[in-house]
């Protein structure tokens, strides 16, 4: 069985959307805005992209990702060259670029929970927003990598949906925090 990993850079009060820079958010860039750059946060960056064995989008993540991540091969080597699985009911075949490997379009949750049954290492979510929140509701992911900002954003996309739901316990296997307020916390999900 497959371990599915979600990641995300976060702020303290759940909000991960835009948080490199992507346009028409008007927090764009909080991850790196008035925040001090402590490449020893960024470890667990490193480490995803050597231990994961594929990586699992969003239709609309896929769409901003596909055009720039093939050409970023210093930094996405890893990412670039491990199988993706996009989750969408809309995306079409023809959408896919095919300068960035196996692409595979999963259509459903259903689709999700079989990959995670078939043989091989960990999937990793980037970016996803609403897919991040979906897996969570649905019981699907294994693990949370999250990067915790110390900041407040106040409204947009958030990690976690409001849905009311059964208490789902953590437990923390590693944390550590930094000189400029960052804090990374890895939880597996308790089954």
């Amino acid at each position: 069985m497959r371990t599915l990993i979600a990641t995300a850079f976060v702020s303290l009060d759940g909000v991960v959307e835009a948080p490199g820079g992507e346009p028409g958010y008007r927090n764009s860039g909080w991850t790196f805005n008035d925040i001090a750059f402590d490449e020893a946060a960024y470890e667990i960056k490193g480490r995803e992209q050597d231990e994961a064995t594929a990586m699992m989008l969003g239709r609309v993540s896929y769409q901003a990702f596909a055009p720039v991540w093939p050409d970023m091969t210093d930094e996405f080597a890893g990412y670039n060259a491990m199988p993706k699985y996009v989750v969408s009911t809309s995306l079409k075949e023809q959408d896919l670029v095919s300068n960035w490997g196996e692409i595979v379009i999963l259509r459903s949750l259903d689709d999700v929970a079989a990959l995670k049954q078939t043989e091989g290492g960990p999937i990793s979510i980037h970016g996803s927003a609403t897919l991040h929140r979906n897996l969570s509701d649905a019981g699907l992911i294994d693990r949370y990598h999250l990067l915790v900002f110390p900041v407040l954003l106040g409204a947009g996309k958030r990690l976690f949906s409001d849905t009311d739901r059964d208490k789902q316990n953590l437990n923390l296997v590693e944390s550590e925090s930094y000189a400029n307020g960052i804090q990374k916390l890895v939880y597996d999900v308790a089954r």
